[in-house]
């Protein structure tokens, strides 16, 4: 699998993450079932994808770039979906994680 793969297949895990995690809010604690069953499927199919690019990006790498992602994506379908507000320190926090991530990925290859 080339380097190219392994990063479609990262943007694929965060994908089913953000959706697993908007899901599992959906799901009201597991109480609903169609929302519970998409959020186990998706958690499923997001763990098997990261597996796939551990293959090929080493796994440190590999699970800050994804929690990172998914931690600012998930955030962009909260404020949009859920209405959910931002304060100054989530902005900051925020961009904490996205210079965390850049950091990792473009000077913390060896």
């Amino acid at each position: 699998m080339s380097l190219a793969t392994s990063y479609l297949f990262l943007g694929i895990a965060v994908f089913l993450g953000v959706t697993s995690n908007s899901f599992a809010k959906s799901a009201e604690g597991f109480t609903l079932f169609i929302p519970s069953v998409i959020t186990a499927i998706t958690i499923v199919l997001c763990m098997y994808a990261l597996s796939l690019v551990m293959k090929n990006i080493p796994m440190g790498i590999t699970y800050a770039s994804f929690a990172g992602l998914t931690i600012i994506a998930t955030v962009v379908v909260g404020v949009i979906r859920f209405n959910q507000i931002l304060n100054l320190y989530s902005l900051i926090g925020l961009a904490f994680i996205i210079t965390g991530v850049l950091m990792v990925n473009l000077l913390g290859k060896n």
